[in-house]
């Protein structure tokens, strides 16, 4: 057998093969690992945001905020009740009567986070939850300054006026 010269100069692997990369090729590699790094970096990012932040781009502009107002007297009786129960702080039916509305749509005033709170008003015949809602805003979750009536599951809001 004849030996094998090897250029160890050249020879970055085994077996005195080299591995050729064209210049090209690197650096495109290079770039490739930059965009992804980029995305991957983006994707963290936004995850890391509040889901208030991300759902204000596609949010309507404030001028579209409820303004129709209803007597308190003529809701349905269950959210009559429902409107007292409030103020009395109970009882209610379901644990998430009471829960923080977040107004991400922003169908209501725009108020900080934590302001309005949602509670359900029993809907005849539905299975769940049902779609008809009291949300109400303030300071203090047993005097609230201002309440809102939805029948459609927060699409379309009607002040209540407790006074009519």
């Amino acid at each position: 057998m004849v030996p094998r010269k090897v250029n160890r100069e050249s020879s970055s692997s085994v077996c005195g093969l080299r591995r050729v990369v064209p210049p090209t090729v690197a650096k495109n590699a290079g770039l490739m690992s930059l965009k992804f790094l980029t995305g991957v970096a983006l994707i963290c990012a936004t995850s890391w945001l509040p889901s208030e932040a991300l759902a204000r781009r596609h949010a309507k502009p404030e001028t579209d905020v409820a303004t129709q107002v209803v007597a308190l007297s003529s809701l349905p009786q269950p959210a009559q009740e429902i409107h007292h129960r409030i103020f009395d702080g109970g009882p209610f039916m379901y644990s998430k009567d009471g829960d923080v509305f977040g107004n991400l749509e922003r169908n209501l005033p725009r108020q900080p986070r934590g302001f309005y709170r949602e509670y359900t008003v029993p809907t005849p015949g539905a299975q769940n939850r049902g779609a008809r809602r009291i949300v109400c805003g303030g300071k203090d979750e047993r005097q609230p300054e201002t309440c809102f009536y939805t029948k459609d599951h927060y699409q379309h809001f009607q002040q209540i006026d407790p006074q009519r």
